[in-house]
């Protein structure tokens, strides 16, 4: 995080700074969209699960306090490197956008894979056919995560005329 204060001296290191802040500044805001997502459809609105279910409905209640602040922190942060990168007036929207989805599908695949079946915490729903839900939760994350590395395949970040990426 040093690097948040000091400026690239060169033309190619100010443009690999602004590719890498970029993309980071994305993929922190998509991982707080989807914890925020979750958090807010799932846990509070629907009130399908708890971020931990395998204790009492008090402790799923923390730690949904926990999973919420976790969520927020992250959009927090990735918003300051945003802010920053404005600043700098080098931002580069498409990375940007890349890391939005690669964060959110990302983090959707880790949630549906490992926090649901391999350590259990919770499911996304109870009493019901668990496969139709895990199908359509783990697609929508696979799809986020594979536009948003197309994204990143097609339009790695190029210096345009101005000097801003693409």
């Amino acid at each position: 995080m040093g690097d948040l204060q000091e400026q690239p001296e060169t033309d190619s290191a100010r443009f690999t700074f602004a590719r890498r802040r970029s993309l980071l500044a994305g993929v922190l805001i998509g991982i707080g969209i989807a914890a925020f997502l979750d958090e807010t459809v799932f846990h509070q609105l629907l009130h399908w699960h708890h971020f931990y279910d395998r204790s009492t409905s008090d402790v799923g209640l923390v730690s949904d306090g926990l999973f919420h602040a976790f969520g927020w922190l992250a959009i927090v942060l990735g918003l300051f490197l945003f802010a920053d990168l404005q600043r700098r007036r080098s931002a580069i929207p498409v990375r940007l956008w890349a890391g939005v989805l690669t964060g959110w599908g990302g983090f959707q695949l880790y949630d549906g894979v490992i926090q649901h079946k391999v350590l259990g915490l919770h499911q996304i729903r109870y009493a019901v056919p668990l496969v139709p839900y895990d199908l359509a939760w783990n697609i929508a994350g696979g799809a986020a995560l594979v536009i948003g590395l197309l994204l990143l395949r097609r339009f790695p970040g190029r210096l345009a005329r101005s000097g801003r990426g693409d």
